[in-house]
């Protein structure tokens, strides 16, 4: 049996409000290896693409979908993530996609309020049984833009999603609503902290108002039990092969694999996918 990472009350928690922090998650070495990895790859700086937030910034994400045997495989694919990710949704789960969501000094963009359900229930998943955990590789502040969640919102169920303004989002007049009864979380972490929400929660974040970088690693996680019914550009269950959590550390700052397969969702039905 894996061993177990939450307590009960962690467990209750995430069930109960939609997401819980797991804090110091990853130590500072591990921590340093992933942003100076990240941060120097030529590949993900040439895969980056940006999105503008209509209020004159943009956000710059990078996206794939195989957990491989490089440097961000060894974290989307380590005991820490999945087992934790196994215990909240209460089934096997496998690598949905992964991405890096980069909000520059001064111009990074915001987000506006969505779920990332809004989008993965356009590519064949029938339950909103998955869930992402975001990952500070920089310190995430209210300055820079950090993630906002409105506690207990995953009860609300799926909201119509559609494009409002720049961006496609929640229904802003049920969103607006929520937030007169759910309290708004800003969700400020420190590097190798790690929030994990369901996919139903709404969430959004403002421009990066500051000197300082927010760099975020998202890994997301479908359950075996609601496999797609029918193809897109997310993958249908595939066994993940869990790696040590050693292996980061093993691996040093080595660069993601240059055949990694990475994607731009721009034209993707599902409206792209979810953002942070």
């Amino acid at each position: 049996m894996p061993k177990k990472i939450l307590t009960d009350e962690q467990i209750a928690q995430f069930h109960r409000d939609g997401y819980v922090i797991l804090r110091s998650l990853f130590d500072a070495e591990e921590m340093d290896i992933l942003r100076s990895a990240a941060k120097a790859d030529a590949a993900m700086k040439s895969n980056a693409y940006e999105v503008a937030d209509g209020q004159g910034a943009a956000i710059k994400l990078v996206l794939w979908n195989k957990a491989g045997e490089d440097i961000y495989g060894s974290v989307a694919r380590c005991p820490r993530i999945v087992d934790t990710m196994e215990e909240l949704l209460g089934d096997e789960v496998y690598h949905y996609h992964s991405k890096m969501s980069i909000k520059e000094p001064y111009t990074g963009g915001a987000w506006t309020w969505h779920q990332d359900y809004g989008y993965w229930y356009m590519n064949g998943c029938l339950f909103p049984d998955l869930a992402s955990a975001f990952i500070a590789v920089d310190p995430n502040t209210r300055t820079n833009g950090c993630m906002q969640v409105l506690r207990g919102s995953h009860k609300l169920g799926r909201i119509e999603h559609g494009k409002y303004g720049d961006q496609t989002g929640a229904d802003p007049e049920r969103v607006g609503q929520a937030k007169k009864i759910m309290e708004l979380v800003h969700v400020e972490i420190d590097p190798g902290d790690v929030l994990f929400f369901h996919s139903n929660t709404l969430h959004a974040s403002d421009q990066n108002k500051s000197p300082h970088p927010r760099w975020s690693f998202i890994c997301c996680y479908n359950t075996k039990h609601n496999n797609p019914y029918k193809a897109s550009h997310h993958p249908c269950y595939e066994k993940l092969e869990k790696v040590p959590d050693s292996r980061l550390k093993e691996m040093g700052a080595k660069f993601f694999a240059e055949n990694a397969e990475f994607w731009n969702p721009r034209a993707d039905k599902s409206m792209a996918g979810g953002k942070h």
